[in-house]
Order: structure tokens, then sequence, then C-alpha cells
């Protein structure tokens, strides 16, 4: 197939957006965003007292007690994790693969990125001792490690990182003198919630973590962009703060005062919101299961999805295959599965990812796409993998995935 332009595969201006729930927005919050429409009012940087109530509400609900002085609130998680690493300064610390805008933000600021692989059994959180000898290392060549961004429940690989694992890999952390960002854009959507144990690290060590959402993920559609953050206690928390709201403000970066109204009715968690998401979460979760068992069946590697909505995918096994179709790196792998798919695929070098290797994010919103009609019987049929709109897409990957594991086998060397 004839690739692209060069021009079009920038990391930034066309990198992956968050994972869209394909799904109509909520018809409670659509009435509260055109409620809000006339306010001729703009919402103060850093949130109005309701939002940052609300705020506060949501985290103390989750074992978080956060009160609004350490709260603020921005036009999307980006906006805050830019204000972040302006405030700490110094070089930054991410997981290999990460979310895709995580490390813009710090090379926009002329700050260096450094990937730090993860274990096996999950994404999202470093390797405490690939840490420990990433630091070493930067160090040793002059520079200057500060920040460390971590994800429990993970994008790209959809991965929840088990508690004792977390717990050595903020040891490492804290023990190296690093402020933690959590995102935890994704920790309400986890598939199976009473068998997988989520922990904040922020309560593990509360002095030294400030956690960061996204309410794209679970709350708000992402084309309303809201996102807050929540603050450590004492008197780093306290500067950080000060500091965060001095760059927000200097960006003007205010959330709109409709999506303000919308968040703060979002945040209070009324049961039209809780419903809709718990909803949204079982169906995806049934998705990703029915998008793993292809993608395994035919011939990739990826690991069980536990949150959110996308899947990590290798495609290494299939290497062969994927050759004899001009495939040769991430970027060529994205191209050639987002024609035959008919939806994105973006390659794992969109995640800080290795651009050699033959690894995509899927995400089960482009599986759900079709009328509003359509995608709102997906939220109340039964048996939502039966609709034809989503038999059809589940077939469709199912048919690439297969096409391409028969192909290695016919280049498979006789044995």
């Amino acid at each position: 197939m004839a690739r692209r332009e060069p021009e079009s595969h920038g990391p930034v201006r066309y990198g992956p957006p968050l994972p869209a729930d394909g799904l109509p927005v909520l018809p409670e919050l659509t009435a509260v965003l055109a409620a809000a429409a006339g306010r001729p009012d703009s919402e103060p940087v850093g949130g109005s007292a309701a939002l940052l109530d609300a705020a506060c509400g949501h985290w103390d609900r989750r074992g978080l007690p956060t009160t609004p002085d350490r709260a603020v609130a921005a036009p999307g998680a980006p906006a805050l994790l830019l204000a972040l690493t302006a405030a700490l300064g110094g070089d930054v610390l991410v997981p290999r693969p990460c979310a895709a805008w995580w490390a813009p933000y710090a090379r926009l600021l002329g700050r260096p990125v450094f990937h730090v692989p993860t274990p096996a059994e999950s994404g999202g959180v470093p390797d405490p001792y690939a840490l420990l000898e990433t630091v070493r290392r930067v160090r040793a060549e002059g520079g200057d490690p500060r920040l460390l961004v971590l994800s429990v429940a993970d994008d790209p690989t959809a991965t929840v990182a088990p508690p004792e694992a977390l717990h050595e890999t903020l040891e490492a952390a804290v023990g190296e003198g690093l402020h933690l960002v959590s995102d935890e854009t994704w920790r309400d959507t986890r598939h199976h919630p009473h068998d997988t144990v989520l922990l904040s690290p922020a309560e593990m060590f509360p002095g030294r973590v400030t956690v960061v959402s996204d309410l794209a993920g679970a709350l708000l559609p992402p084309g309303w962009p809201a996102a807050v953050a929540r603050f450590p206690t004492g008197d780093t928390g306290e500067r950080l703060h000060a500091r965060v709201l001095d760059v927000l403000t200097a960006l003007g970066a205010r959330v709109a005062s409709p999506v303000a109204a919308a968040a703060t009715y979002a945040l209070t968690e009324p049961e039209p919101v809780t419903a809709r998401r718990a909803a949204a979460v079982r169906l995806h979760a049934r998705v990703a299961a029915a998008l793993h068992a292809a993608v395994v069946a035919g011939g990739a590697l990826a690991r069980p999805p536990r949150a959110g909505r996308h899947l990590y995918v290798d495609l290494g096994p299939l290497r062969t295959a994927l050759g004899a179709h001009g495939v040769g790196d991430a970027q060529d792998l994205e191209d050639f599965l987002t024609v035959r798919l008919g939806m994105p695929a973006p390659g794992g070098h969109r995640f800080g990812d290795d651009l050699a290797a033959p690894r995509v994010r899927l995400s089960t919103g482009d599986l759900l796409r079709g009328t509003d009609e359509e995608r709102a019987a997906c939220l109340t049929d039964p048996t939502p993998l039966e609709l034809p709109h989503v038999q059809r897409a589940l077939n469709q990957v199912t048919s690439v995935f297969d096409e391409l594991r028969d192909d290695a086998r016919r280049w498979e060397p006789p044995r």
C-alpha cells in the first residue's frame, strides 16, 4: 500500500487521542451543559468553588481526603501535566509504553524524557530495578531526574498494576527524591472491579504524589475538556499548587463555564451518571474480551484487558506475514492496519515504544461506531456483541488477524 506523506506521521499533531467510548452523550449531562450555555461569566483559573468541592467529594469517596486548597481544575489533563512539569523542573521519567500525551509536554518545555521498561505482568508502572538503573545513568550523564509519571490503570496497555509491584516502584522513586504524578484517568473503568485491586499511589505516599484525572476517562465526553488534579499534603503540595495555578493563569487555561457545570454535576456522581458509567464499563469489558480473543486466536500477543477502552497488541509472531505486506516497523503497521481494519490503529511508537516493535493500540469504542440509534442500543441490548454493526466490526478484526496468521503459517520453514 502507498505510504502517506512523512509530515502526516507527526507524533504530536497526529498523535492518538484518549480512546472515545463510542456512545451517545448522557442526556442529563447535555441538559446541564445547555442550561449553563447562557452564562456570560468565565470560570476562574483553577476552577470554581463548586467544581473543586465536587472534585474533593469525588476523591473523598475513593479514600483520598482532599480540601479545595489542594485541588485545581483545567481544560484537560494535558494542561495540568504541562503546568506540573513546568513547576517541578528537571528531567521526566515515564514507563515504556505510556499514554501518548505524556511526553510531548515535557519536550515542549525542553525537558528530556526517559522511558523506563515495565514488568511483564502489567504496564503503566516502571520496573523498580529498571527505574533505579535509569535514574543512576541519567545522573551519571549530568541529568536531573525529578518527575515520574505513571498510571496504575493504564493507557495504552489496559492493565492494572498489582499493589505490591506498585509499592516497590514507589519506594524506589521516593528513595531517589522523585515527585510522582499518578494519572488516574482510567481508575473507574476497571472491567472487574471486585477482582482487580487498585490502590492509588497517593494512598501509599500522600506527601509525594499528585493525582491527575481527565474526566473523559469515565465521566464526560472527550469533546468536553475538563480534568482535575489533587496535590499532596504538606509544604511541597502547597508550593506546587501555587506554582501550577501560576502556569495555568499564564496559559489562560480555564475550563469553559458550560463544561465546568457538566463536570461539577458528573463529579457529584448522581444516579444517572453512575448508572451510565457502570453500563459503559460492562459494555467495553465485553467488547475488549472479544477483541482480545480475536487477536490472540489470530496469532498476536496481548495482555488480557483489565481497564479502559483499549487493547495493546504485539504482532511480533506475525512479523514474517507482515513483511510480505511491506510492513517493517510500527508506523508501517499503523498504516496497514488502519486501512485493513477500517479503524484507527496507532502504532506503539506513539506511546514511546520501540519503532521497530510491531505493536498497536486498538480501541473498543471504534467497534461500536454506527448511527445514534445503533450506539444507544449497545447500552441496552443484553447481547451487544450480536448487534449487526458490532458483529461486523469484530468480524473484520477476526478476518484480518486470521489472514495474517494463515500467511505466517505458509511462510514457516518446513520442519
